[in-house]
């Protein structure tokens, strides 16, 4: 298999640190977020996490669209991702996925189809496959 995209992020310092990619389009501080006792005023891995999950789902559903006639389009679409952080029991932690998916166009039926179908082909949705539920929900405008 060939790798069709790749990039590098570094992180330095946590939490509390930065993380930027080699090519310097992404350089952001980064702060523990005032709900797990930091100071904030600075983004997280979780909403960084978040942005991606939200962004690749979206164009997940234009893409199972293109061989069908109900072809959505990029303003036809809203995705809103809710990424939390709980105790596994065991010492560590675990994240929890939500994906809130508006479309405009569709019957809720074919929505749901869609959403469905772009769930598998998602690749965040695959990478976390059998390690986090990620609950979806689907509305139609």
């Amino acid at each position: 298999m060939s790798t069709l995209y790749s990039t590098n992020v570094t992180a330095i310092g946590g939490r509390s640190g930065s993380v930027k990619s080699d090519d310097g389009l992404l350089d952001l501080p980064l702060a523990l977020p005032k709900g797990l006792g930091g100071k904030g005023g600075a983004t997280n891995p979780e909403q960084l996490f978040a942005a991606g999950y939200a962004a690749c789902f979206e164009n997940a559903v234009i893409h199972v669209t293109h061989a069908t006639s109900d072809k959505v389009k990029d303003d036809e679409i809203i995705v809103v991702a809710n990424v939390g952080m709980e105790p596994n029991g065991d010492g560590g932690f675990v994240l929890t996925v939500a994906l809130d998916v508006t479309i405009t166009g569709l019957d809720q039926a074919t929505a749901e189809d869609v959403v469905a179908k772009a769930h598998a082909a998602c690749p965040y949705s695959n990478a976390v496959k059998g390690n986090i539920d990620v609950g979806i929900s689907v509305s139609v405008n």
